[in-house]
């Protein structure tokens, strides 16, 4: 197949372009307004690009790039009958201890406000005259994390603290806060999967398990010989922060066959 992969020199669109190169011919595109993509010729869009800062309070920035621009990938895919997958988040569903694709969302920030618009407005307009297929995606985890800063996950802020400075710094109460965290090794096999279904809709990528930071921060300090640091939550970002999130993978497990890696396994590898 020939798909184009948006937001390829990101983390999780950098693992997946060398996962897919294997088997397909990839190519990439990264943002400009000035330069669109030509998608005629391509099998498949997987759309991955976006601001992804869930700190960015430019609204009208977020939206251009996030909203827009995936309307714009959208209808382009469907004027030449090009498949499209793309990048949702778990951001959408908002302070909830139920994460099922069909029930109700409450987007806290800009950047989930987006993705939620997105994920709206795609429902309502898709005919089935192409494939799209939208990924929830939960927190995922991995190689090339290096360049994400303070939007890097948990696991690799943790284990880079306890080489450089032998001490994790961890939230206050951060045994209360459980996530849904996924190696993006998972999520680069089943986009490639879901190239063989032929449905559209939308879908969640987590491991259906919940860990805790102090869980995850306990495993790298161990493995590192480090210490943990507690220290108080930002003030920024405080209302927004979920304190929960597990996939429920009821829908994307009628859907393919998957066995999630362990973050233990990830960690002890590291």
């Amino acid at each position: 197949m020939k798909i184009l992969i948006t937001g390829h020199q990101g983390f999780i669109g950098k693992n997946l372009a060398e996962w897919l190169k294997q088997k397909h011919e990839v190519l990439g595109y990264e943002w400009h307004k000035e330069n669109l993509p030509l998608i005629k010729d391509f099998d498949w869009v997987i759309h991955l690009g976006a601001i992804s800062d869930t700190t960015e309070r430019d609204v009208n920035k977020i939206l251009t790039q996030n909203y827009d621009f995936s309307k714009w990938l959208y209808n382009q895919c469907k004027l030449y009958n090009v498949n499209l997958q793309y990048a949702s988040s778990a951001s959408v569903y908002g302070q909830t201890t139920n994460f099922k694709e069909t029930l109700y969302c409450s987007p806290e920030s800009p950047y989930a406000w987006s993705k939620f618009l997105f994920d709206r407005w795609a429902t309502a307009v898709h005919d089935n005259s192409f494939i799209c297929q939208g990924f929830r995606y939960f927190n995922v985890y991995g190689p090339h994390e290096d360049h994400k800063g303070n939007q890097a996950s948990p696991v690799f802020k943790f284990n880079q603290q306890a080489i450089e400075t032998t001490e994790i710094k961890l939230f206050e109460n951060s045994e209360n806060y459980l996530r849904d965290f996924v190696f993006v090794g998972d999520v680069c096999q089943i986009h490639e999967k879901m190239l063989d279904i032929n449905k559209s809709g939308i879908w969640n990528i987590g491991t259906g398990k919940a860990l805790s930071f102090d869980y995850v921060a306990k495993l790298i300090a161990k493995k590192r010989k480090a210490l943990i640091q507690h220290i108080p939550m930002p003030e920024n970002i405080k209302q927004q922060y979920q304190k929960y999130t597990c996939s429920d993978n009821t829908k994307l497990l009628d859907t393919i066959s998957h066995e999630f890696t362990e973050i233990d396994d990830y960690i002890a590898s590291l």
